[in-house]
């Protein structure tokens, strides 16, 4: 049960994680600090008959020493629709990494993601595009994002303490 309530965070980060343009790095602060995330995320899986769901959920990490990139370490999904309880996330440590010349927006990823609703949404790790903005200290989605079998439609984190993003 414990795993499964891991699920929240893995499907946000599970699709985030891929390869990244050939942009320039943008680094993030505070560097060498632990941080905490609460957020939402709604996901379509078989398990909803892809009728979207959204949950609730938190995450814990560290930011890289040089800013480069932030890894999260755990995930833990909640919410009133009684399948927000059944995701489990796993292949941590999930990486953000964000590039771009800002100064507000800054696209990205958020890598290695594994995510599972009753079952696998997919076998590997797989990476989602993500979008950072400054000026309201949130981590999102811009558009559905394919995990396999489920598709995340809605992401919104913030993290604390607060991230600032530069180029």
């Amino acid at each position: 049960m414990k795993s499964l309530k891991t699920f929240g965070c893995v499907t946000l980060f599970a699709l985030c994680g891929g390869a990244i343009s050939t942009a320039s790095a943008a680094t993030i602060a505070p560097a060498g600090s632990a941080f905490t995330t609460a957020g939402t995320i709604t996901i379509k899986s078989p398990l909803s008959l892809n009728v979207p769901v959204t949950c609730n959920f938190a995450m814990a990490g560290s930011v890289a020493s040089d800013g480069s990139v932030a890894a999260i370490t755990s995930a833990v999904f909640s919410g009133s629709n009684p399948i927000c309880s059944i995701p489990v996330a796993s292949n941590f440590v999930w990486r953000l990494k964000l590039t771009g010349s800002g100064p507000d927006v800054f696209p990205g990823t958020l890598g290695a993601l594994k995510l599972k609703v009753a079952s696998d949404c997919s076998s590997s790790p797989v990476n989602i595009s993500v979008i950072w903005k400054n000026s309201t200290n949130t981590l999102s989605i811009t558009s559905p994002q394919t995990v396999g079998a489920c598709t995340i439609t809605g992401l919104t984190a913030s993290p604390s303490p607060a991230f600032t993003v530069s180029p």
